[in-house]
C-alpha cells in the first residue's frame, strides 16, 4: 500500500477493506456472463423507478430547491436510457473480436476478448450526483467490474440515499457508496483501483491524476472548462438565444458542459441580449420561490459567484440584471448577463458553473475561432448557424471535447456517442460502447494448434527457409 495513505489512517481504516473484499469477489467470479450482469444492470433499473420520488426529494434537500422535472430530465432519464442501452447491446459488445493474422504466422486464429478490469473507482461530483454515479456505474457493471463510488459531501442526503439504496439489491462487494469528507476522497483517489473515474474541476483533477500515478493506475477525467457558444451571423436570434437559455439555466447553470460564455456578431450583440432575456424570463416569470429554478448548491459556491460578479463590475464589466433585485434571495441567484468582459476578470478564467453569461462581440467568423482556440480546450463547443458549410468549417478549426449544432447540452445524453474532454478538460471517454471499452481491457489472443510453422525461422539461423522468409516478408 503506498505510503500516502499511511497520513490518512482513520480514512484508509474504512476504504481498505472495502478493495480487499471487492478484489476478493472479483477474484471468486472474474469474467462474470452476459445474463449475470443484465441481471445487475436490471436490479438497479428497478431501484431508480421505485424509489424516484425519493432520489427527487434528497436532491431538493441537498441544493434548497431543486426542481423536480429538472432531476427527472438531467439526472433519471439518461441514467435508465443508459441501462436500457446498455442491456440492448451487451452481447455483441462482450462477443469477441476476430482479427487477422498475417500470411507469416499460419496456420493461426486471433481474437480480441474484453475481460472486465477488476474494482473500478468513481469520484462522483455534486452537481448531477445520480447521472454521474449511475452512468458510470452502468458503464462498469456491464464491463463485469466491481465499483467502488465516492460520492461527494456537498450532497450528503443523496449520498446517505443512494449508499442506502444500493446496498438493498447489491452486495457491497459488487458495488458500495462511500461517504466522507475531503480526506475520504483523498484517501480515495490514492487507492490501487483498477481505473480511476473522476468527475470535477480541473484543478482537483490535477491532484486525482498525481495520485493514480503512484498506483500506475489509468484514469478518466472529465474536467470541464469554459465551453463556448457561437452565434452565427444569420441565425434567427430567437432560436439561438432560447437553446441556450435551456443550457445555461438548467441546474441554475451549476452544469459541466453549460455554455460558458457567447461570441456574438458585434451588430447582433443587444438584439441577442434581448432575444435572451425573453427567452429565460420565458422559462421562468420569476426566479424567487419558483419550484422550476434551481438553488446554488451551498454558500461556498453562492459566494464564488458572487465574486466573479464583483471582480468583473470592479474590472469594467457591464452586469445586466435580468431579474429585479428582490428576485435575487437566500441561494436563489438570478441569471445575469455580463458585457465588456476581459481576460483580467475571473470571470473569463475560471469556469462560471452558475447562471451568470458573459457575452464576447466578434467581427468576423475566423475572430471567433481564434478567441476560441487560443484558450484551453473546452469540454464542450455549440454553434448556431444552419448553413452546412459554416458548421463543418467550425468543426474543422475548434477543438472541444465534444460539440452540438444548434443546441447545447443534448449530445452528452446520446448513449451511442462517446464523452469524454480533451487536453484541459480531461482525458478518456465514457457512455456506452465506449463505456464498455474504457472499463474493459481489450486483449490481444493469438491461438495455434498441433501445426507450428514457425519452427522455420528458429535459430540456428542461415538456413535456406529463413532466407526465403526474408525476400518473401522483407520488401
Amino acid at each position: 500500500m503506498s505510503a500516502q495513505l499511511h497520513e490518512l489512517p482513520d480514512a484508509f481504516a474504512l476504504l481498505e477493506p472495502l478493495l480487499h473484499a471487492q478484489r476478493q469477489a472479483f477474484a471468486s467470479n472474474p469474467m462474470p456472463p452476459a445474463a449475470q450482469r443484465r441481471q445487475w444492470l436490471k436490479s438497479l433499473r428497478e431501484l431508480l423507478v421505485t424509489e424516484q420520488q425519493a432520489l427527487i426529494d434528497a436532491l431538493r434537500t441537498d441544493f434548497g430547491n431543486r426542481s423536480a422535472d429538472e432531476t427527472l430530465l438531467a439526472e433519471l432519464m439518461p441514467s435508465l436510457q443508459s441501462i436500457h442501452y446498455a442491456s440492448r447491446h451487451l452481447n455483441s459488445w462482450m462477443k469477441a473480436s476476430r482479427r487477422k493474422v498475417g500470411v507469416a504466422f499460419q496456420p493461426a486464429s486471433a481474437k480480441v476478448v474484453y475481460q472486465p478490469l477488476g474494482v473500478v473507482g468513481v469520484i462522483v461530483p455534486w452537481n448531477y450526483p445520480l447521472f454521474l454515479a449511475i452512468g458510470p456505474l452502468v458503464g462498469a457493471l456491464s464491463a463485469g467490474n466491481r465499483v467502488m463510488l465516492k460520492l461527494s459531501e456537498a450532497t450528503p442526503a443523496t449520498g446517505l440515499l443512494l449508499q442506502r439504496l444500493l446496498e438493498q439489491v447489491f452486495p457491497t462487494d459488487l458495488v458500495c457508496v462511500v461517504l466522507g469528507e475531503a480526506d475520504v476522497g483523498i484517501a480515495f483517489s490514492r487507492l490501487p483501483f483498477d481505473h480511476l473515474l473522476f468527475t470535477g474541476a480541473t484543478s482537483i483533477g490535477r491532484q486525482v491524476m498525481r495520485a493514480a500515478a503512484d498506483n500506475l493506475t489509468p484514469v478518466t477525467l472529465e474536467l470541464g472548462g469554459k465551453s463556448p457558444a457561437i452565434v452565427g451571423p444569420d441565425v434567427p436570434l430567437k432560436d439561438a438565444a432560447e437553446r441556450i437559455a435551456f443550457g445555461k439555466t438548467l441546474n441554475a447553470g451549476q452544469t459541466c458542459v453549460a455554455p460558458d460564455y457567447v461570441l456574438v456578431p458585434r451588430p447582433r450583440l443587444d438584439a441577442f441580449v434581448d432575444a435572451y432575456r425573453q427567452a429565460v424570463q420565458g422559462f421562468y416569470p420569476q426566479v424567487r420561490d419558483n419550484p422550476d429554478y434551481t438553488s446554488i448548491i451551498n454558500p461556498r459556491q453562492l459566494a464564488r459567484l458572487n465574486h466573479y460578479l464583483e471582480d468583473a463590475k470592479a474590472k469594467g464589466a457591464r452586469v445586466i440584471a435580468l431579474y429585479p433585485p428582490e428576485q435575487t434571495t437566500g441561494r436563489c441567484l438570478a441569471p445575469q448577463v455580463l458585457l465588456d468582459v476581459n481576460d483580467d476578470m475571473t470571470v473569463m478564467q475560471d469556469e462560471i458553473f452558475g447562471p451568470l453569461l458573459p457575452i464576447v462581440p466578434y467581427d468576423h467568423i475566423d475572430e471567433a475561432l481564434a478567441y476560441v482556440n487560443a484558450r484551453p480546450r473546452p469540454l464542450a463547443l455549440y454553434y448556431f448557424g444552419y448553413d452546412k458549410a459554416e458548421q463543418q468549417r467550425v468543426l474543422d478549426h475548434t477543438h472541444s471535447g465534444g460539440a452540438c449544432m444548434n443546441d447545447t447540452l443534448l449530445h452528452v445524453a446520446q448513449d451511442d456517442m462517446p464523452f469524454g474532454g480533451i487536453g484541459p478538460s480531461g482525458m478518456g471517454h465514457y457512455h456506452g460502447h465506449e463505456g464498455f471499452l474504457t472499463f474493459s481491457k481489450a486483449k490481444g489472443v493469438l491461438i495455434k494448434q498441433r501445426f507450428n510453422a514457425a519452427r522455420v525461422i528458429y535459430p540456428p539461423y542461415g538456413k535456406a527457409l529463413q532466407k526465403l522468409v526474408y525476400r518473401l516478408f522483407i520488401r
